[in-house]
C-alpha cells in the first residue's frame, strides 16, 4: 500500500462534497417517464369498443413469473365482447409476482396488451394488487359502445384482424407520444380506488373461480 493510496481513496468523497446537491422532489413533482416506459398493463379496444383480446393465453404461457390468468370464453352473436370466436372472459395480472419484463406484449398476436406509463403501483392490501380484467381494460373513447354487442365494423373478425376498416380508425397499437404530459401525482391509485368504490368488480363467481383457480396452480402463494 502506498503512502497516499488512503487519500486517494476518499478523492470521489471530496469531490461529491462541494457539488451542488440534487434532490428530486417525487411525489411533490411528477416524475416523466421515457415514452417506451414498462409501467402498468392495459387490454385495448377495437374503434367499436370491442376487446382485442382473444383469451388465447398465450401471455401466461410467456410470462416467467407465472403472474397473468387467463380463462377465455366463446362469443356468442347475442353476446359478443370481441370479434373473433372467443374472449378473455377472466383476466388478471398479480403484480406481486410481475416483474414488467414485457414478455407477454410480444407474445400477444393481437396487440391487445400494451404496457402504458403508470408506475405508481403500490398498495395496502395484497388483494388489490392482483388486478383484474376491469381493471386493465382500456376506457371507453368517444364513438366506442360498451360491449357486448355486434360488430360495427365490418360482417367476420377478418376486417379487424387483416385490415384496417373502411370506417374505422387507424389502429394505434402502441399509441402516440406526441404532447404527452406527466398525469398527476397518484391519480392512477386513486383512480382504481374510485374505480372499485363504484362495483368495478366482475362477477362474483368469476372472480372466485378465477382465483381458486390461481391458488391451485401455486400463483397466489
Amino acid at each position: 500500500m502506498g503512502l497516499f493510496d488512503p487519500v486517494a481513496g476518499f478523492g470521489v468523497t471530496f469531490r461529491t462534497m462541494f457539488r451542488k446537491t440534487f434532490t428530486e422532489e417525487y411525489p411533490n413533482k411528477p416524475k416523466v417517464t421515457a415514452p417506451r416506459f414498462h409501467g402498468r398493463h392495459q387490454l385495448n379496444r377495437w374503434p367499436d369498443g370491442l376487446e382485442k383480446c382473444v383469451g388465447c393465453e398465450l401471455c401466461a404461457w410467456a410470462c416467467p413469473a407465472d403472474a397473468i390468468y387467463v380463462e377465455g370464453a366463446q362469443n356468442t352473436e347475442e353476446e359478443r365482447f370481441s370479434p373473433g370466436e372467443r374472449y378473455g372472459r377472466v383476466y388478471q395480472i398479480n403484480y406481486l409476482r410481475c416483474i414488467l419484463c414485457g414478455l407477454c406484449i410480444e407474445a400477444c398476436p393481437t396487440r391487445a396488451l400494451t404496457m402504458t406509463n403508470e408506475f405508481e403501483l403500490a398498495d395496502d392490501s395484497r388483494t388489490d394488487l392482483i388486478y383484474d380484467k376491469d381493471d386493465l381494460l382500456a376506457p371507453l373513447l368517444p364513438g366506442m359502445e360498451q360491449p357486448p354487442h355486434p360488430r360495427r365494423l365490418g360482417d367476420d373478425e377478418q376486417v379487424y384482424f387483416l385490415g384496417l376498416p373502411a370506417m374505422g380508425t387507424p389502429d394505434e397499437r402502441a399509441g402516440s407520444i406526441a404532447g404527452f404530459e406527466p398525469r398527476p401525482v397518484n391519480q392512477g391509485y386513486e383512480n382504481r380506488r374510485k374505480h372499485k368504490d363504484l362495483g368495478g368488480k366482475p362477477k362474483p363467481q368469476d372472480q372466485v373461480s378465477s382465483v381458486q383457480a390461481n391458488e391451485s396452480n401455486g400463483r397466489l402463494r
